[in-house]
């Protein structure tokens, strides 16, 4: 397990690509499960260690995960992810360059429980969610594309159903339309960076994730944070 920031309140850790970040019908280990015996064996806590899961990613993406260590800490991190408080940062390869190299995507999202799957729509639609999020192409080389994404909502699956509607699925999202699988399960989307104000001391936070030890994503390095 990877630690990228801790304190008294806060800890953010770089979630793996196949890790759950809660538990689910799998049965198996969530990353939060891994957290706690982490800080329990760190700080040699008798009894039960608490921490609050404040958000998810899809299992088969990585990149920055915040978890509380408080209850005061979770119940103040809820309020900033509902109230969008919380900057997200994700990156995304894909295979198509978008037509513009930078805007801002609208959509109607709905969700099919029975496929895990969301659907996209220009208008709304009974069930939908409104999703929100600007995108920036900051990276090309050969073969593929880098866009910068920030998200404006938080949806199922959001980014990997947009960046497709517009014709730029995740690499590896078979899922989403992609050509082909990854060779490790994942899919080319990292939770680049998340900035927020700390829950207790007011602080300004920002935590980045390393890019995924991969010569494809390597080589985009210079594209900065």
């Amino acid at each position: 397990m990877e630690v990228l920031y801790e304190d008294n309140h806060v800890i953010v850790v770089n979630k793996k690509s196949g890790e759950i970040v809660q538990g689910d019908k799998t049965g198996d280990v969530p990353l939060s499960d891994i957290v706690k015996a982490w800080i329990k064996e760190k700080y040699q806590k008798p009894g039960n260690v608490f921490l609050g899961v404040v958000h998810r990613l899809d299992r088969p993406v990585q990149g920055v995960v915040v978890f509380a260590k408080t209850s005061k800490a979770l119940s103040r991190l809820n309020d900033m992810f509902r109230t969008s408080d919380v900057h997200k940062t994700y990156w995304a390869l894909t295979k198509n360059c978008p037509r513009q190299m930078e805007g801002t995507l609208e959509h109607w999202l709905v969700r099919n429980e029975k496929q895990n799957k969301s659907y996209a729509y220009d208008r709304e639609r009974p069930n939908a969610k409104k999703a929100l999020l600007h995108y920036k192409v900051i990276g090309r080389s050969d073969r593929y594309t880098l866009i910068e994404v920030q998200l404006m909502t938080g949806r199922h699956h959001q980014i990997r159903c947009q960046l497709a509607s517009m014709g730029c699925p995740i690499k590896g999202d078979l899922k989403y339309g992609a050509d082909r699988s990854n060779p490790d399960g994942s899919i080319s989307l990292l939770a680049r960076k998340v900035e927020f104000i700390h829950p207790v001391s007011k602080k300004p936070i920002s935590v980045v994730a390393p890019l995924p030890d991969d010569n494809l994503w390597k080589s985009f390095e210079k594209n900065g944070k």
